[in-house]
């Protein structure tokens, strides 16, 4: 039987990278969303300009599901190279959309699918002359059409298309007239499908944004006013979003001067050795890249975390190792930013979940570097960071003042207060510092990457070594108050099961839960939200029997760090583990739980 669904189903389009399709996808989710209808939607394209497969995937879930579900009700196949696994992936009495301009052989068809063919091609060919437009317009022909299968309403795409191009009334026309055409032909020719969009009410005042942009408005709140890039997939709208922002809202309104100083070095090296001179000098400078970036930036971290120079890295993950798929999603860079740099170091991680965290983490990114003198990494992804999710408008305390640290000024240096750079006074392991020109005899001092002693002065004396090393963890700790707090998440009913997971993994692990409870299987979740893990991560180990650790690497990156800085028992986490560069669906997480659950025998009764 055909799939009947009204606002809870899934489109995928199926398309060549360069064909121009991502702006008329883009608009069928959009458009949707104006209907009060939420949407999750996810874009998984090639790292080429031209001519490999794209997809682009949306979500039609009234009941606010961002997370991806996983299979596929309708899909739109537009790219003969993929169409055996796009066909194979349609769920039994779904439905495929393709052009149906030249006859294909019944082989290629599922008997148990309902196959919709509207000739695109052929109707282009008729109404343009263009290559260029035929192209083009073939995407809004085929939206067209989506919309009247489906029940969109015209007028949404109308409304987007007046949006997009304001001023150009030429194109607005074209737009709208092959808007059309794709709709008449279905009127004249086909029925609604099963599956249709009907007006709700459920999208509110929420906002559609890329994580990306989030995080570098925060970057904007936060204080930031140094950027200093080079750049990479996927972190380069991070860099670029800071400066229209800056552009904006940066300039001295007296002067019309930039009240900002953003660098595209010449390599990650050189970006990242410009965020830590000016993080010495007293502004607030950061830097977006990925895992490769992160590599060659290795010294320059060590350099921060033990001269103790504050500064923000935005770390926009991806498939890896080396270059690995550069536009695919993981979370697989946790271990190398945890742990950057040789000898002994270890970084605050900031973990968001959604855009609107990757705007809070943005800004307070900045005030945990000053208060802490070293260096935060905020750790998107890709699925996060390049995608545009639903999420509640951003909010800021106007109230709200940026946290500076331990800075000493010139009062207190005047007044003959005790200076020593790397000389702990408050038992947190963090020790005042001076912005260079404090004072003109007080104050001053050699930043070193080398050993030395409480102020300043070089020593190889082991004792003093270890005793800044010592100092060096007492603040590592002393961060675990500052940084975010997990968030906890009870089943219904008492179990001793749990599942601990972070990020952008975070709506599907909640579908998943909602899903395995409808099947009797009942586990607590916490989020966890930053490293060092707070007291909180550890204590919902203890009090379980089995958890579960959800992430979307190979090695099971943040497993590895809850047994290294927890000495957990490595028998007590089970990791549930997606890496294929795709976001991680709920069906994955739900199958492969309750598959583990059954898997596994009883634990032994601890001995008395």
């Amino acid at each position: 039987m055909p799939l009947e669904a009204v606002n809870d189903f899934v489109v995928k389009f199926a398309n060549v990278n360069g064909s121009g399709s991502a702006s008329a996808n883009g608009m069928f989710a959009k458009a949707i969303l104006r209907m009060g209808v939420p949407v999750a939607a996810r874009n998984i394209f090639p790292s080429n300009i031209q001519g490999l497969p794209t997809w682009y995937e949306v979500r039609v879930t009234e009941a606010g599901r961002l997370g991806r579900r996983g299979g596929v009700d309708l899909m739109v196949a537009m790219n003969p190279q993929t169409w055996a696994q796009d066909v194979a992936e349609i769920e039994p009495g779904g439905y495929l959309f393709y052009d149906s301009t030249k006859p294909l052989a019944p082989s290629m068809f599922r008997d148990d699918v309902t196959v919709v063919g509207v000739p695109l091609t052929a109707m282009c060919n008729a109404a343009y002359q263009l290559p260029r437009e035929r192209q083009l317009f073939k995407n809004i022909i085929y939206v067209g059409a989506l919309a009247a299968l489906l029940g969109v309403e015209t007028e949404a795409f109308e409304q987007l298309f007046a949006e997009q191009f304001a001023g150009r009334e030429r194109l607005i026309k074209a737009n709208v007239a092959a808007l059309h055409m794709g709709r008449d032909y279905v009127a004249e020719h086909l029925q609604p499908l099963g599956l249709q969009v009907r007006r709700a009410d459920q999208v509110g005042d929420r906002i559609f944004v890329e994580g990306n942009a989030a995080a570098a408005l925060g970057a904007v709140y936060g204080g930031a006013t140094v950027c200093a890039w080079y750049p990479i997939t996927p972190s380069t709208s991070l860099a670029e979003a800071f400066t229209g922002y800056c552009e904006e809202l940066r300039i001295d309104p007296q002067t019309g001067k930039a009240r900002y100083a953003i660098v595209q070095a010449e390599d990650e090296i050189a970006s990242i050795g410009m965020v830590v001179g000016a993080g010495w000098n007293g502004a607030r400078a950061f830097t977006a890249t990925s895992g490769p970036g992160i590599s060659l930036m290795t010294e320059f971290i060590g350099l921060s975390y033990f001269a103790e120079i504050p500064g923000v890295i935005f770390d926009v993950q991806r498939g890896g190792p080396s270059t690995g798929m550069p536009t695919r999603t993981q979370q697989a860079d946790l271990l190398a930013a945890a742990y950057a740099g040789h000898g002994d170091s270890k970084h605050v991680l900031l973990l968001p979940a959604d855009p609107g965290e990757c705007f809070e983490m943005g800004a307070q990114a900045f005030d945990l570097a000053d208060r802490l003198q070293t260096m935060i990494f905020v750790m998107l992804d890709l699925d996060i960071g390049m995608n545009e999710w639903l999420t509640e408008p951003f909010r800021w305390d106007d109230a709200r003042r940026l946290d500076r640290g331990k800075v000493m000024t010139y009062e207190d240096l005047e007044a003959g207060r005790d200076f020593g750079r790397y000389l702990e006074v408050d038992g947190d392991g963090i020790p005042y510092r001076t912005y260079p020109g404090t004072h003109p005899t007080r104050g001053g001092y050699f930043t070193r990457g080398t050993s030395r002693n409480p102020y300043a002065r070089y020593s190889e004396e082991g004792p003093v070594y270890v005793g800044n090393m010592e100092r060096l963890l007492r603040k590592f700790d002393t961060a675990r108050a500052l940084v975010p707090a997990p968030v906890r998440r009870d089943a219904a009913r008492a179990t001793g099961e749990g599942v601990i997971y972070f990020g952008s993994s975070t709506p599907a692990v909640h579908e998943a839960l909602d899903v395995l409870q409808q099947r009797g299987l009942h586990l607590d979740a916490l989020r966890v939200r930053a490293f060092p893990f707070p007291d909180e991560v550890f204590a919902f180990i203890a009090a379980h029997e089995r958890v579960f650790v959800i992430e979307q690497n190979r090695d099971g990156q943040l497993r590895t760090l809850l047994i290294n800085e927890g000495e957990v028992d490595p028998n007590r986490l089970t990791a549930v583990l997606h890496y294929d560069g795709t976001p991680i669906t709920a069906r994955f997480i739900a199958d492969a739980v309750q598959r583990h659950m059954a898997d596994r025998k009883p634990m032994p009764e601890a001995a008395e």
